[in-house]
């Protein structure tokens, strides 16, 4: 009889777990947030409620993580439940369906259906660029054959005779324009009268006027300016490093390239004979 006393005064294992909580201040919400553990699972355990919980290996496991999170023993913990099931677990009690003890840990239906969306429209994709890319390895071989058949062509023959007809007549009509695609200082005069003269940025233009008989260029920088005369762009009208002065701003002298060297006052083209 005695005996009997003395191992009924051994308190159980939901007894030891919430003597531990209750002296560290804690209850079964802060236990349940650390663990993961569902609050109802843990709550069957302080009163051994072992209809209320999952298989056997379930809840020794919830058992030792909530020994651990109050600081007790987790191997003595876990042999005395294991003891303590093992004579009033029920029989049927193992066919319990176990819910996962954090919920949030399950996959969300909505990412499986996202998932299997995806793989769908990756399928669909995969094969809509090999059926592009086997359109695309047809068209070289019918865009080849239409070169072949050019050198047959009599009307070939034509433009090669007319390839060296001067073209710079109509373009050297039109109006001569300087732009600076990066800083430039320029000066232009007309029979001793200075038109224009000051820095020109970046972008910024200067037309020379239709009214002036023999207009004259000196630029300070040469390679920062593009000269336009109509709509064509007139070749360089120095060499890039070095100022140039008296070149020529009448369009059909522009168009015939290179400045001007530095005694020639006015070009050819303007005199009369």
């Amino acid at each position: 009889m005695d005996e009997e006393l003395v191992e009924t005064d051994v308190p159980t294992v939901g007894e030891r777990l919430r003597a531990a909580r209750e002296e560290k201040g804690m209850n079964l919400e802060d236990i349940a947030a650390q663990t993961r553990i569902p609050q109802r699972h843990l709550e069957s355990i302080e009163v051994a409620d072992w209809d209320k919980l999952p298989a056997q290996t379930y809840t020794i496991g919830f058992a030792k993580s909530y020994a651990g999170a109050i600081g007790l023993d987790r191997a003595e913990i876990s042999e005395q439940l294991r003891a303590e099931m093992g004579g009033q677990r029920s029989p049927t009690a193992p066919a319990e369906v176990f819910e996962p003890a954090d919920p949030a840990r399950t996959m969300p239906k909505w990412l499986v259906f996202g998932t299997i969306a995806a793989v769908i429209v990756l399928v669909v994709l995969m094969s809509w660029l090999n059926r592009r890319s086997l359109d695309q390895s047809d068209e070289p071989a019918t865009v080849a054959t239409a070169p072949a058949q050019t050198p047959a062509n009599p009307t070939v023959a034509a433009p090669a005779s007319t390839a060296p007809a001067p073209v710079a007549t109509p373009a050297a009509q039109g109006a001569v324009v300087l732009t600076a695609i990066a800083p430039a200082w320029i000066q232009v005069t007309d029979q001793g009268q200075t038109l224009f003269e000051g820095q020109l940025a970046p972008g910024q233009t200067y037309a020379v006027p239709a009214t002036a008989a023999a207009p004259l260029l000196k630029a300070g920088k040469p390679e920062a300016l593009r000269v336009m005369v109509g709509t064509a762009v007139a070749p360089p009208v120095g060499p890039a490093g070095k100022v140039v002065s008296k070149v020529s701003l009448l369009p059909a002298d522009l168009m015939r390239g290179g400045a001007q060297p530095s005694g020639a006052a006015v070009p050819p083209p303007t005199t009369g004979q």
